[in-house]
Parts: structure tokens; sequence; C-alpha cells
């Protein structure tokens, strides 16, 4: 979804990745970020809030009428839906990067 927005190009590619990867943990309550995490990927959870916030506000307010190429990609069973998860809640996704 990033690649098709300018905002985004300007972000490090590995940040990019770090910040993708902290918000897909967080909305799958499968953890944080871990010291293991925070050691190879170079980046602090703080670090990675102002972009994870971003990013999920992109998935919650993504224009449905144009660029449905990537939507309609992986909103098939082959990606596992991905398209499809439902974005964090803005409030509750900023009460859980908090208590990171």
């Amino acid at each position: 979804m990033t690649l098709q927005e300018y905002d985004y190009a300007r972000e490090s590619p590995s940040k990019l990745a770090a910040s993708c990867l902290l918000l897909a943990l967080t909305m799958k309550n499968l953890g944080g970020w871990t010291p293991t995490l925070e050691y190879y990927s170079g980046y602090s959870a703080q670090d990675l809030h102002p972009l994870v916030k971003r990013l999920n506000f992109l998935l919650t307010y993504q224009p449905h009428d144009k660029l449905n190429a990537v939507r309609s990609k992986y909103s098939h069973r082959v990606f596992f839906e991905v398209a499809k998860v439902t974005p964090m809640d803005m409030l509750k996704l900023e009460e859980v990067l908090t208590s990171c």
C-alpha cells in the first residue's frame, strides 16, 4: 500500500519494514517489539510509533475507488486475505503503543 503513496517515499525501507512488522504484531496480538527485534532492526519501539500510526491511518482511510489492484491481489486466500484484516482503532493502537 505504501508503494502507491508519495508520503512514504521519504521513509527508509528498513524503518518502513520494521513499522509494518510492529503494526502487524499489534493487530494480531502476537506481542510487542522485543529486545531481539530492536537489536536486529536497529529501531526502538518509540522510534517506530509515529510511522506505525500513519500506517494504521493509511489502512483505515484508504480510498476504495482507485488503485484496487493491490487490494484485490492481497484479498485472495493465497495471500491469506491480509487486505481484509480490519485496521486497529486509533485510540486502542495509541494505548497499546504507549504500553510498549
